[in-house]
């Protein structure tokens, strides 16, 4: 359990130091990847498609990264049971289209098997991030 939680911590940190080849090569080759989780895909965000595949995932930070630059992020509480790692918390950034700054709270779960991420979950409010994607 405790190994999984380093995995999770390791992804923040590779993240946080703009090493994305490093975050992917936490996930494993065949995925669950789902973020923002929503049943509609608001043409504002996206990277909300879902990804099956390490290079799918590899896909999903270079679109994120093309459309905002997150500001690093505050890991509020981190729970764990067997595979899994549940993540609150929150992060902002910019819109690169409009300069506007965006500010949300999130809960990410993980599922990590043999070292690697195979299942994701990154829950929402997509409203903290249209707004400033329609500011002008």
């Amino acid at each position: 359990m405790y190994e999984n939680v380093d995995v999770v911590r390791k992804l923040f940190a590779a993240l946080e130091r703009g090493d994305l080849p490093g975050a992917v090569e936490l996930v494993g080759e065949e995925i669950d990847w789902q973020s923002p989780v929503t049943r509609t895909h608001p043409p504002e965000i996206p990277w909300s498609r879902i990804r099956h595949t390490k290079q799918e995932v590899a896909e999903f930070f270079k679109e994120l990264g093309q459309k905002v630059r997150p500001e690093g992020f505050a890991l509020l509480e981190v729970t764990a049971q067997d595979d899994r790692v549940v993540v609150e918390g929150q992060n902002r950034g910019t819109v690169r289209k409009t300069g506007q700054t965006y500010e949300h709270e999130w809960v990410m779960i993980f599922t990590v098997r043999d070292s690697k991420i195979v299942r994701f979950r990154h829950y929402y409010d997509t409203g903290d991030l249209i707004g400033p994607f329609r500011s002008e």
